[in-house]
């Protein structure tokens, strides 16, 4: 009974590792008044049922300033970058912050700082 509560609990730990979005790299770059992100992500995406669903740029106070979209599965292309651009960054910011999310477990609780050049 004891080993097969240990594999439960190595399976689950695994599992819910595993589901967490992983911001691996931004870049950011000002083109006239507008700001163009790309963002790289890592993920275990298995398909339509569980893949990386978009990302974010938000203000320091939480304020969304964009959000990148991801319409389907990167299975085959890990980690993958896409951009979003056209982003408005309000007088005074000087970082922003990225989080990612997935289709099943949502937002992750690990963010990415950037502080723009």
């Amino acid at each position: 009974m004891k080993t097969l509560i240990t594999l439960i609990a190595t399976l689950t730990a695994t599992a819910s590792l595993a589901s967490d979005v992983e911001i691996v790299n931004v870049q950011a770059s000002q083109n006239g008044g507008a700001w163009r992100f790309d963002v790289t992500l890592l993920h275990a995406d298995s398909g339509w049922d569980h893949y990386a669903d978009g990302w974010e740029v938000l203000a320091p106070d939480g304020r969304s300033l964009g959000m990148r979209v991801l319409v389907h599965p990167h299975v085959n292309e890990q980690p993958f970058t896409r951009s979003l651009g056209g982003v408005v960054i309000p007088d005074g910011v000087t970082e922003v912050v990225i989080r990612a999310r997935d289709n099943v477990d949502g937002w992750t609780a690990a963010t990415h700082s950037i502080t723009l050049p």
